[in-house]
Parts: C-alpha cells; sequence; structure tokens
C-alpha cells in the first residue's frame, strides 16, 4: 500500500486496516512456527503497511494538536 493512498482514506478506515493487518501479521507468524511460511517476503510487507499508517495518522494527530493551540 502506497502512502498516497493511505493519505486518501479516513481515519477511521485507517484504525480499521491496522487491525486488519495485525490479524494479518499474527497468521504470518503462526504459519511460518507451524513450517507453514508459503510467503516469507509477506512478514516485511505487512510490516512497514503498519509503520505508514502510524505515521501518518501520527501526521494526522499531530496536525490537529496545531490547529487546536
Amino acid at each position: 500500500m502506497k502512502a498516497k493512498e493511505i493519505r486518501q482514506k479516513t481515519t477511521e478506515e485507517l484504525n480499521e486496516e491496522i487491525v486488519k493487518l495485525r490479524r494479518e501479521q499474527f497468521n504470518l507468524r503462526m504459519q511460518a512456527a507451524t513450517g507453514q511460511g508459503a510467503k516469507p517476503d509477506q512478514h516485511g510487507k505487512v510490516r512497514k503497511d503498519i509503520a505508514r499508517i502510524k505515521t501518518i495518522l501520527h501526521e494526522r494527530a499531530k496536525h490537529e494538536a496545531v490547529e487546536n493551540t
């Protein structure tokens, strides 16, 4: 997922996306632990997507704090 796509979503959608990605991350960990890890490159992609979303949410929160001051 690209940052441009993430910025177009609402905060609620991004929070839902984080929950979805956390579940996927958990499932990938469980697959790796049981030896069923078919997509080893997915771990990094999911982790980076979560980081991108959190960064944009933090930017929004920071921007709102400045506007309210």
